[in-house]
């Protein structure tokens, strides 16, 4: 039978958890996926509101649990998580996140859980997991450099127009439908992991797997660039709205994905001692998430809208595709990051091949971003460690 008091304690790490969820779909990973279609005047605030949190439920539930499982279990070695410690993970997490909301600091979700998470654990006795971090690391430096880079690049090609626009479109909607063939999915795989479309499809075609996988993901590339292409017969402006209303519906999906495991990843480890299966943490975060977009991200899409509709399509769908293509790299590789540090890198490598100058963003303001982050995680850390060691010896 189950302890009241492990019931209670779990009870106050998943309101923790449900603050950070709902913290997450308000902030930047609720409002930026729709932010440059309703800029570019492709769909009104409050739809933008409605379809972001109905995405990025769908993907928590579909795409959250390699980030959840690194969350809970991958960031620190030789111990398990205590109800305790988790609880205090959590709340310390959402309390620095609430000071940043707040008080108008960017405080960084995926630093601020991912240090709670390392403080609470080397409290407990644990040892570094110098591989994961590794991994993390790299993703996060890489992240500024390959975002802003692809952005970029993507963004000159448009402008300086080798081939028609329309052509650029297209082929730009056929790789995408290329990396949503090959982006995993959980209903689609075995019980320990995902599956691809092109994977669980593939198999139908006779012959070796590489083969199938291919011939999938030509289809489905060839599908998606025949109906942009007709699409932008109406029109070119109108088809790239619609693009952006794509692209936004694949970010939001995304970030989802990438996001839930922030909120509930600390949970996983006392999910077991109440019962309770993966895929429940799962909707009860994508609960969260879409909450959070439905009451908060209305508000931040229409102020951020007015910082895209200066971008204009063009830059918007050369930011927004680097975007999924990184926060997809972390749902498949378990790797929790910030949506804030994807986003930013994407819009500032855009609208530097319009501008010249980081598209008009501060370069103060940059750097007093970064060191937020920095100092989100080395807080998060230290005050982790240091509450979690006084507590335990006031408990003993």
């Amino acid at each position: 039978m189950v302890e009241i008091a492990t019931v209670a304690t779990f009870l106050v790490a998943a309101l923790a958890s449900l603050f950070m969820a709902w913290a997450i779909g308000a902030g930047s990973s609720g409002s930026t996926p729709f932010a440059p279609a309703v800029g570019a005047n492709a769909i009104s605030v409050m739809r933008a509101g409605f379809l972001v949190g109905i995405l990025g439920f769908a993907g928590a539930v579909l795409q959250g649990a390699n980030v959840s499982e690194a969350v809970g279990t991958e960031l620190i070695g030789g111990v398990t998580l205590s109800p305790m410690a988790a609880t205090i993970a959590l709340v310390i997490a959402a309390v620095l996140v609430a000071i940043g909301v707040f008080a108008g600091y960017p405080i960084a979700t995926a630093f601020t859980v991912t240090g709670a998470v390392i403080g609470v654990g080397l409290a407990m006795g644990g040892t570094p997991a110098w591989p994961k971090y590794v991994e993390i690391a790299t993703l996060w430096i890489l992240t500024p450099f390959v975002g802003g880079g692809l952005a970029y690049g993507i963004a000159r090609t448009l402008r300086a127009e080798p081939l028609s626009e329309e052509t650029l479109i297209v082929v730009l909607a056929a790789v995408v439908g290329v990396l949503v063939a090959n982006i995993e999915f959980a209903v689609l795989g075995p019980p320990e992991g995902g599956a691809s479309i092109a994977q669980a499809t593939g198999n139908w075609i006779p012959g070796p797997d590489l083969a199938g996988v291919v011939a999938v993901s030509s289809l489905i590339a060839l599908v998606w660039a025949g109906l942009i292409a007709v699409d932008l017969r109406g029109g070119t402006e109108r088809g790239e709205r619609h693009f952006l209303l794509i692209l936004g519906g694949l970010v939001a999906f995304s970030a989802g994905g990438s996001q839930v495991g922030l909120a509930i990843g600390p949970l996983i480890p006392l999910s077991g001692d109440v019962g309770l299966p993966l895929l429940a943490l799962l909707v009860g975060g994508g609960f969260g998430l879409l909450l959070g977009s439905w009451t908060g991200a209305p508000r931040m899409i229409k102020a951020i809208a007015q910082d895209y509709s200066s971008l204009g399509p063009r830059r918007s769908i050369a930011a927004l595709i680097p975007s999924f293509i990184i926060a997809q790299t972390a749902v498949l590789f378990g790797i929790p990051v910030s949506f804030n540090e994807i986003i930013v890198s994407s819009i500032i490598g855009s609208g530097y091949a319009a501008t010249g100058a980081g598209g008009g963003v501060s370069g103060r303001k940059m750097g007093v971003t970064v060191l937020a982050w920095i100092l989100s995680l080395a807080g998060s850390i230290v005050i982790s460690f240091v509450g979690y060691t006084v507590l335990a010896a006031l408990l003993l």
